[in-house]
């Protein structure tokens, strides 16, 4: 079975993000996943995010699900709304497009939307 995680919330301010990601990386051993960062989710993946007293880090969580060799990739768009670029990112999410999400979204059995 192949997941497909669509992250659509910013990391902090819910727990959208934060729950929807440790889902990811529990299944992440175990099961084929991708993830798409689409929105405001993209900014899960800005690089040196250290808000006070969060109690998790959403960029060490992404680590987690590329190390264990699935995809991330972020919508270029959104990025580009929110004044990110693929240097801003942690090197393991890449930048793309829309059509990606849609090639990904017709070969994924389940699809998640956090």
């Amino acid at each position: 079975m192949e997941y497909l995680f669509i992250f659509n919330d910013s990391p902090y301010g819910s727990q959208r993000a934060y729950n929807g990601l440790r889902l990811a990386v529990a299944l992440a051993p175990e099961a084929q996943l991708r993830v798409f960062l689409l929105g405001d989710g993209v900014t899960c993946a800005a690089a040196g995010l250290s808000p006070k007293d969060a109690d998790y880090n959403p960029q060490a969580m992404l680590q987690t699900i590329a190390a264990a060799g699935h995809p991330i990739l972020a919508c270029g768009t959104c990025m580009d709304a929110r004044g990110l670029t693929q240097e801003t990112l942690i090197p393991e999410v890449h930048r793309t497009t829309l059509d990606q999400l849609v090639k990904w979204t017709q070969e994924a059995t389940k699809v998640l939307t956090f």
